[in-house]
């Protein structure tokens, strides 16, 4: 058979599989522990919340159909890299660490990390730290930060796997103090229970914070990288994260161009 005509019929076999290849919802690996108001269920049982609402925005930006996948928040990097999820979106910093294993797209949005304590507790930071008892949650830039920035601060840091074990710990009072993302602090400051903490300072800017959240994605997975580069830069511009993030946030943390 002339070679011409067997690249045709090699091509015609090999179209079918990359539609449906295309056709396959993208998979958006989120953190099975809810991390209000990021990622949450909703009373109906389905996921929402800032970054999950986002994604959605993104995948119609691409024209894909997307599908949360809850994954262990220890185990999300090595499900990515196995395949069991496309991407990573769950308030993951652009590090340069994690940018040794995995590709990050730009950055979407940015928060600082903030100390939270009793509201009756004199608290200046790092000076008032020496033997204090910390919690932070474990695989997190507030965990590196706490690491790198904190070690001669003499405070006691305790990692845990979810947020809400750390919150739940200052509430019963097993913890002096807590650093972790502002806005989802801000949120947990709103509940009832938590009537008597307050933010009493936010990390200064550090290289164990990144360049902000992106989303994560395989190295090797360079034109869905960019294709979200554009999706990112649309919702951006068209004021959809805007929207979104003073929706669920209370205020525009968006990185903008």
């Amino acid at each position: 058979m002339h070679t011409s005509i067997k690249a045709a019929l090699a091509l015609l076999a090999f179209t079918p599989a990359v539609n449906a290849l295309a056709e396959t919802p993208l998979k958006i690996g989120i953190s099975g522990e809810p991390y209000p108001p990021f990622t949450y269920k909703a009373a109906s049982g389905e996921w929402t919340g800032f970054e999950v609402e986002l994604a959605h925005a993104i995948c119609a930006e691409l024209e894909r159909e997307c599908e949360i996948a809850p994954t262990g928040w220890s185990g999300i990097i090595p499900s990515l890299q196995a395949g069991r999820i496309d991407m990573i979106m769950n308030s993951m910093s652009i590090t340069e660490q994690r940018q040794r294993v995995i590709a990050f797209t730009r950055p979407y949005y940015f928060t600082p990390g903030a100390y939270v304590a009793a509201s009756e507790r004199e608290l200046t930071v790092p000076d008032d730290l020496d033997g204090l008892v910390m919690g932070v949650q474990s695989a997190t830039t507030n965990a590196t930060y706490a690491r790198r920035a904190l070690r001669d601060s003499g405070v006691d840091v305790r990692l845990y796997d979810q947020a809400e074990q750390v919150n739940s710990d200052l509430l019963a009072g097993r913890l002096d103090v807590v650093l972790a993302d502002e806005v989802a602090m801000l949120q947990f400051l709103e509940r009832s229970e938590a009537e008597g903490f307050e933010i009493k300072a936010t990390a200064p800017h550090h290289s164990a914070y990144g360049e902000g959240i992106g989303i994560g994605l395989r190295q090797e997975d360079e034109a869905l990288n960019a294709a979200l580069d554009e999706a990112i830069a649309a919702v951006v511009e068209k004021g959809t994260c805007g929207e979104l993030s003073e929706q669920f946030l209370g205020t525009d943390v968006c990185v903008y161009p």
